[in-house]
């Protein structure tokens, strides 16, 4: 077997497929017929907002080319009860392979990006970025990066590999905040790389000593009360990019965002979600 790429999105998908059909789809086999063709459409049974219709293209796709699909409402759109999101024509069987790892995406996604967008109403007039995090389920966070975006949300890093993020256990473990800025430099420069340094403060005395060093393009404020996060966004004064973290949802999330903080990273726009209720029915 091939490695499978986890930035891919079909490679990601042949895998599920793997996982779900094994050595056959008996089911199907044992009372479909083989040259049957039938049609389906993908109903709505919760209000929110649609996520992962380009996903779904591609697992039709690569379950049977064949198949042809109908978009009736695209990504991002908001979505209400008896709606329907696509129709798909062509073999009975690979319908109903398609059929659960479509829609195990596609409710998730919508979920995602239904709450995602609640979120980002709620802060719509400040100068703000809300983003996403790296607590995702494991072989999904494409997926579900891709809903937070269609949410509205920014993405933060996809991995360990596309920014230095200095966190407390960095820091602890490296000796401090100076030994850990000092050798994030020294790798860079050692390795050629051109990545951003993030590092977290748990207090107004550590971002102070991040000011006095420089060295850091962003600073994340963690868990501080919105009176010391106001403090810290006025000690830094705009020198360096602010950024709020910590028990971020739909109560606390206006009331970060007043504070003047650049963006705020919220891990329960991915780790705290209800997939959103869809269904595929035959016509």
């Amino acid at each position: 077997m091939t490695e499978t790429n986890p930035h891919e999105l079909r490679d990601l998908i042949r895998l599920a497929l793997r996982e779900d059909i094994g050595d056959g789809d008996h089911s199907s086999l044992s009372c479909v017929p083989e040259t049957a063709t039938k049609r389906a459409r993908l109903l709505v049974k919760q209000a929110g907002v649609l996520a992962g219709v380009e996903v779904a293209l591609v697992v039709f796709d690569e379950v049977d080319p064949a198949l042809k699909v109908e978009v009736k409402i695209q990504d991002g759109a908001r979505i209400e009860v008896g709606d329907i999101v696509l129709t798909v024509e062509g073999s009975a069987r690979s319908i109903l392979q398609a059929e659960r790892l479509m829609l195990n995406i596609m409710q998730r996604m919508s979920g995602i990006a239904t709450y995602t967008r609640s979120m980002v109403d709620l802060i719509a007039d400040l100068p703000v970025k809300l983003l996403d995090t790296r607590k995702t389920t494991p072989n999904f966070r494409l997926f579900e990066k891709m809903a937070t975006r269609i949410g509205g949300a920014h993405n933060h890093r996809m991995g360990l590999y596309d920014m230095i993020m200095l966190k407390d256990n960095h820091l602890d473990y490296a000796g401090g905040i100076q030994a850990a800025l000092v050798r994030a430099h020294q790798y860079l420069e050692k390795t050629g790389r051109d990545l951003k340094i993030e590092i977290e403060t748990r207090n107004l005395g550590e971002v102070d000593e991040v000011l006095r060093l420089g060295g850091a393009d962003i600073v994340m404020l963690d868990n501080f009360s919105l009176e010391d996060m106001r403090e810290a966004v006025r000690k830094i004064g705009g020198r360096i990019e602010t950024e709020a973290s910590g028990n971020i949802n739909e109560t606390t999330l206006r009331a970060v965002a007043e504070t003047g903080v650049d963006s705020i990273s919220s891990g329960a726009l991915t780790h705290q979600i209800k997939s959103l209720d869809l269904s595929l029915k035959a016509f």
